[in-house]
C-alpha cells in the first residue's frame, strides 16, 4: 500500500473554506475505497497533508459543550472571531493567526495504523518537532494533544490541540500547533473543555518570534519519520 502523500500548504484561509476543501478530498478518497471494494482492479487512493492558518475562529466538536465558550456571540464579533460546530471529536478549541493547523487526510489502511495509533503518531510528530527546539513535551493521561510539564498539574500547559474524525478508515481534521499565537484568545474558552489547564506557544516558551516556515519544514520531516510518508507535489 502506498504511503505517498501530497503536501499542500494553502496559507491563510477561512475556516469554512478549509473545511469544505477537506471534505472534498475526504470524499474523493472514500469514493476510491468504495469502488475498490467492488472492483477486481484496485486504484491507489490518494493521501493529503494540508497545512494552513485560520483567521480567529472557535470550533466545537461533537461532544463539545457550548458552556465552555465563556463569552457571548456579540463579544466574539467584537474580537473578530467566528464559531463553528464541527464533526470531529473533542470539545472547544481556538484557531488563529500564528498557528500551524495541519489536516492529514489519509487512507489509514495504507498506513496500517489503528485510529488510536494514528492519534499517537500525530502527537509523536509534534513531540519530535519540539525536540528540535530543545523543548521536552509529552502526552497527558486522559487528554489528547501535546503538553509541557504534563506530570506537574500546577505547571501543565498545552502547546498543540488534536481532534480528528475518521470514517471508512479515512482521517480528517487534525492538529493546531501554537507557534506565534495570541494566547489571549484561549482566555475566552475552557480549552478542550479542561478546566484550569493553561495553554502555551513556541513563542511563549522560547521568548522570541519563531519562523513558521522553519517549523513546517521540521514537521514534514517528522511526518515522514513517524508515518513513513513520501511527499509528492511538494509545494
Amino acid at each position: 500500500m502506498s504511503k505517498k502523500t501530497e503536501y499542500r500548504n494553502i496559507g491563510l484561509i477561512e475556516y469554512k473554506e478549509a473545511w469544505d476543501y477537506q471534505e472534498s478530498l475526504f470524499n474523493e478518497i472514500v469514493a476510491i475505497k468504495e469502488k475498490n471494494r467492488k472492483a477486481a482492479v484496485k486504484t491507489e487512493s490518494n493521501n493529503y497533508l494540508i497545512f494552513c492558518e485560520h483567521p480567529h475562529v472557535y470550533t466545537i466538536g461533537k461532544s463539545g459543550n457550548e458552556d465552555n465558550l465563556l463569552i457571548s456571540e456579540d463579544f466574539l464579533k467584537d474580537k473578530g472571531a467566528t464559531l463553528f460546530k464541527i464533526n470531529r471529536g473533542g470539545d472547544i478549541t481556538y484557531h488563529g493567526p500564528g498557528q500551524i493547523v495541519g489536516y492529514p487526510i489519509l487512507d489509514l489502511d495504507s498506513f496500517g495504523v489503528s485510529i488510536k495509533n494514528y492519534i499517537y503518531g500525530l502527537e509523536e510528530v509534534i513531540i519530535r518537532t519540539l525536540q528540535h527546539y530543545n523543548i521536552k513535551a509529552s502526552r497527558s493521561d486522559g487528554a489528547t494533544g501535546v503538553w509541557l510539564d504534563a506530570e506537574n498539574p500546577a505547571k501543565a500547559r498545552k502547546i498543540c490541540a488534536i481532534g480528528v474524525r475518521t470514517s471508512h478508515w479515512v482521517s480528517m481534521h487534525g492538529f493546531a500547533f501554537n507557534i506565534n499565537t495570541n494566547l489571549d484568545y484561549f482566555g475566552y474558552i475552557v480549552p478542550c473543555g479542561i478546566q484550569g489547564k493553561s495553554v502555551t506557544s513556541l513563542h511563549n516558551e522560547l521568548s522570541r518570534e519563531v519562523d513558521v516556515k522553519e517549523v513546517q519544514k521540521i514537521l514534514l520531516e517528522e511526518f515522514s519519520n513517524v508515518f513513513g510518508m513520501t511527499f509528492v507535489n511538494h509545494h
